[in-house]
């Protein structure tokens, strides 16, 4: 039996803790595992990209609470924070000045948008994702929510893939 079909036959509590640490918008991963079967793994991640066209500023306050400042070390032992230390092992904490780069530039993205930068750091260098942080710095209100809402979708989808073996 593949990955798929495991998913798919999961009990419906299971099939939801399983997806739940994929994003913390509680009502997204009831939504996906309520519409089981699926045929194959693009079904599944075409409803989920389905779902989350749905998100705007609500869903993106959710799920704000689970992600860590860029560059720091997420604390906690939860699930969330477990998966965000994975992603942003590419980040050299070691370089001082990278460091100090993100902490200012995160510090000034908070004090422009009300809350912490976001961004898929997985398979983007330090500098990328300082380069990233900078020039969207620049974005008004709504292209920024939009750009967060994006790198949230691509967060999560990730994070479906590796949830499932997808």
């Amino acid at each position: 039996m593949n990955a798929l079909e495991r998913f798919n036959r999961l009990p419906l509590d299971e099939a939801i803790a399983l997806l739940s640490p994929c994003v913390a918008i509680p009502s997204w991963a009831p939504a996906l595992v309520q519409t089981r079967p699926y045929a194959d793994r693009a079904a599944l991640l075409a409803q989920a990209q389905a779902l989350m066209q749905r998100w705007g500023e609500a869903e993106l306050q959710q799920a704000m609470s689970a992600h860590p400042r860029i560059g720091e070390r997420p604390a906690g032992n939860q699930t969330h924070a477990a998966l965000s230390r994975q992603e942003q092992s590419s980040v050299d904490r070691d370089d001082a000045q990278l460091a100090e780069a993100l902490r200012t530039a995160n510090a000034q993205y908070e004090a422009r948008f009300g809350r912490v930068f976001l961004i898929r750091a997985k398979g983007r260098s330090g500098a990328e994702i300082l380069q990233a942080l900078r020039q969207r710095l620049h974005n008004d209100e709504a292209q920024e929510r939009q750009a967060s809402l994006a790198q949230l979708r691509e967060i999560t989808l990730l994070r479906l893939e590796g949830a499932i073996g997808a």
